[in-house]
């Protein structure tokens, strides 16, 4: 059959396998320890770091640790990692009404850019190809979605801004993911793994 080869020794269970494997990670007391360090750090950088250059572009660091940890731990522990930052920044600085739904697009970034940088080599092809699949799916896709639901505009209104910032944004995230994700294993993998 057509589906033998994605469930026995498949990709499906490749897949299972890297959970699995990312779970165990959670517990590892000092695994969490930075956890909490590394939510803090976003939750700071959220408020004081933000660059705005025009209508469409929009220089955040607030998600650096997200991929740092989704780099370190894999994407069971980056899928929840995410979601509970999502909801923890909303606590503390409200902004609109609380939707579910960009706790799901949280989760959902966390969990491609743990099964794409958990144990792998960072390559800058590696991080352009995540990010780019985070920003079609998760930026534009349901996040659009999402915006369509909350506010009632229209997605054709809003989908071609959406898409143009994302565009723009794609080489320099690219860039900022790629240089983090190196220093973060020049200095914390190593010490992690001891």
């Amino acid at each position: 059959m057509w589906y033998t080869g994605y469930c026995k020794g498949g990709v499906f269970m490749k897949w299972f396998e890297t959970w699995k494997d990312s779970l165990k990670e959670f517990s590892v007391l000092k695994n969490l320890a930075l956890c909490g360090v590394l939510c803090a750090l976003a939750i700071v950088l959220g408020f004081m770091t933000s660059i705005s250059i025009g209508q469409y572009i929009r220089i955040g660091f607030s998600g650096i640790p997200n991929q740092m940890v989704d780099y370190l731990f894999g994407p069971a522990v980056g899928c929840i990692f995410s979601a509970v930052l999502d909801i923890l920044k909303y606590l503390v600085k409200p902004t609109g009404p609380f939707f579910p739904g960009f706790t799901v697009s949280a989760a959902a970034g966390g969990l491609i850019y743990g099964y794409s940088f958990y144990r792998h080599e960072v390559s800058l092809l590696r991080v352009f190809i995540t990010e780019l699949l985070v920003k079609t799916v998760v930026n534009v896709g349901l996040n659009t979605i999402w915006l369509n639901l909350l506010y009632s505009k229209a997605i054709l209104a809003i989908l071609p801004g959406r898409i143009l910032s994302n565009v723009i944004m794609l080489p320099i995230d690219t860039a900022i993911v790629y240089f983090v994700l190196k220093l973060t294993k020049r200095v914390l993998l190593a010490q992690l793994r001891e």
